[in-house]
């Protein structure tokens, strides 16, 4: 009934069901796909107990639930009238749906593919690492039949994989899955893979084809669905309708499969290739910095909600000598968890923190489902977010010096271990993250310890202001950018708007030219010229990130007057950029400003929301 409750709640502050297109759900997510966003209530959302947080990325619309998102998912599909999965028949014309970049395309593609695959993923993985711990204690005979079994009810999903990500993917693209499977299916026939032994000159029609085992591979199916949805639609507009039945899928497996063995298959496998081999390189340049790098950048694909589109890259590393990825994000995931069991201990006069920090730490412990510990704690008390990429970094540098590899797909958690090899650098690791995670957490969460003040011991007489005589000294800062001001919580980017890298203030432009807020240095400028780091002659720093996910542009629509370590003067040009430019190519000129270094002041207070010119006052530092 709870349940029930919550999902009809959902709906109803998503803007109805008239509003959903469809929805889908991942291992804490509802990915609802809307026809008109803006209906959508975040902050009722947000308000709602059992959600954690909103986010709205790559054309989903994402309400963070967590693990019980599977029983909410279903009370919604029982009750409201909502298609499964991503549709394309939504309400608006393609001309009224917002823009979305190639990149967050893709990223959305491969999510949506993986979504519905996560359960029986995790559940294959988690029968893996059953049997990898029954062999250790030698409760099991890996001779055996029993073994054999069980192992082929784990291994079964992986090596028939591509079948799987055929039929999903073409539901993604709302086409025939079936067809997507059919086509998957020729590429693991056994007289297709006999031909992987075959001495002699392997061709078809003439064309010589270079043979790759697609067992448990994914890359190819991807690029191949990608094609077939077109085709399937442009053979199916022009069939009549009396063999529409039979011609299309005829048409699409005839095509497909020999083109996805002749270009498709080959063109993903040397991509795959190059992937693994160039973190290969990097392990070996230096295995510390790549597991820092990875663990350190893995919460923030996750807050993006884009972590699955690496899944693919990680699946193809399984036939490659293991996958290290994964075992490098496991740091991260163990510093959350540690993060949260610092908070637990540190929290002991307030009830809700600390029943929060524990549930969350039980549930990355025994099922690594980390997501309550990410949007609950750490994105909500701001400081935890650098103690996090610290403790993971720590985890992630050793598990890389380890080579710690993986063979099959699993979630992160204490019952996994044995999936690792080898266990013993795997187990340092882990440990390591997550007693840093805790240490950093209970000495340094200053912000939670604040939420557990006793306000009745604080005196009634004391005023709420102080007097203006007792008031500390101010720093005023002027908008860099002229346009419409707007608060840090509506900046339509997890990252920003949750306070995460500092508080501040949104600017919509209305015109391309960033000026120096200040007299001062700067500190670092992208070389995509997106972003730029300003630090004051006071001390403040600044960061002018100019536009959403405007990174993908790689400086398109960019030019800067600046360089890192320059100089500069309140007022001077600084960057320049083309608003339209940016907007046609699908993204958000939306600029945060940002006090990077909030920590060391009293307060950054922001000034009534309105139009501001370059150099009137956007906020206020109390220092």
């Amino acid at each position: 009934m709870i349940n029930k409750q919550l999902g009809d709640k959902i709906i109803e502050l998503v803007g109805g069901e008239d509003n959903v297109n469809s929805l889908v759900h991942c291992a804490t997510r509802l990915r609802f796909k809307l026809d008109d966003s803006s209906q959508a209530n975040d902050k009722a959302l947000k308000d709602l107990p059992d959600v954690l947080t909103v986010v709205e990325k790559g054309g989903q619309y994402q309400v963070v639930v967590g693990n019980k998102v599977g029983k909410v998912y279903t009370e919604i599909m029982n009750n409201h009238k909502i298609s499964a999965g991503d549709s394309e028949n939504g309400n608006k014309d393609d001309g009224d749906k917002e823009k979305v970049g190639v990149v967050s395309k893709v990223f959305e593609y491969i999510s949506g593919t993986f979504s519905p695959l996560i359960p029986a993923l995790a559940g294959a993985g988690m029968i893996k690492a059953l049997l990898a711990v029954l062999s250790l204690i030698g409760w099991i005979d890996v001779e055996g039949s029993t073994y054999a079994v069980l192992n082929a009810a784990s291994s079964g999903l992986f090596y028939f994989l591509p079948i799987f990500v055929g039929i999903s993917a073409a539901k993604k693209l709302n086409v025939n899955p079936f067809v997507g499977g059919t086509i998957a299916a020729g590429l693991l026939d056994p007289n297709f893979t006999a031909l992987l032994a075959s001495t002699g000159d392997v061709n078809f029609m003439g064309i010589p084809l270079v043979m790759s085992d697609y067992a448990s591979t994914v890359f190819p199916l991807l690029i191949a669905m990608a094609i077939y949805a077109p085709l399937e639609r442009f053979v199916k507009k022009y069939t009549p309708d009396t063999i529409q039945l039979f011609f299309v899928p005829m048409v699409g497996i005839l095509v497909m499969v020999p083109l996805t063995a002749l270009v498709f298959g080959p063109f993903a496998q040397y991509i795959s290739a190059a992937i693994a081999g160039g973190i290969t390189f990097m392990l070996d340049f230096s295995a510390i910095l790549t597991g820092v790098i990875i663990a350190a950048i893995w919460p923030i694909l996750v807050i993006l909600g884009v972590h699955w589109g690496i899944v693919p890259i990680m699946i193809d590393n399984f036939s490659r000598g293991g996958d290290a990825i994964g075992p490098i994000t496991a740091a991260a995931t163990f510093a959350q968890m540690g993060i949260a069991f610092g908070i637990f201990l540190r929290s002991q006069n307030n009830k809700n923190l600390r029943s929060l920090s524990f549930a969350g730490t039980l549930s990355g412990l025994f099922a690594g489902v980390t997501e309550p510990i990410l949007y609950g704690l750490i994105l909500r008390y701001k400081k935890l977010l650098p103690l996090l990429l610290i403790a993971g970094a720590i985890g992630g540098a050793i598990i890389a010096t380890f080579d710690v590899r993986v063979f099959s797909f699993v979630f992160n958690s204490a019952f996994t271990i044995p999936a690792y090899s080898p266990i013993m650098g795997y187990v340092i690791g882990i440990g390591a993250a997550f007693v840093a995670g805790t240490i950093l957490a209970f000495i340094f969460g200053t912000e939670g310890k604040k939420k557990e003040v006793n306000t009745e011991e604080v005196p009634k007489e004391k005023p709420a202001v102080a007097p203006v005589s007792e008031r500390k000294e101010r720093i005023e800062l002027t908008a860099p950018i002229t346009g419409e001001m707007i608060p840090l919580e509506d900046v339509d980017d997890p990252v920003f708007s949750s306070g995460a890298m500092g508080k501040g203030v949104g600017i919509e432009p209305n015109e391309g030219v960033v000026v120096a807020p200040f007299d001062g240095k700067v500190v670092t400028i992208f070389p995509t010229k997106h972003a730029i780091g300003l630090v004051s002659d006071a001390g403040v720093e600044v960061l002018i990130h100019v536009g959403l996910d405007t990174v993908q542009l790689d400086g398109k629509h960019y030019e800067a007057f600046v360089e890192t370590g320059d100089v500069i003067k309140k007022g001077q040009k600084l960057v320049a950029f083309d608003i339209e430019g940016i907007k046609k190519d699908g993204y958000k000129t939306t600029t945060p400003v940002i006090i990077t270094n909030t920590a060391n002041y009293l307060d950054v207070l922001p000034t009534a929301s309105r139009f501001v010119n370059v150099e009137e006052e956007i906020l206020t530092i109390v220092k």
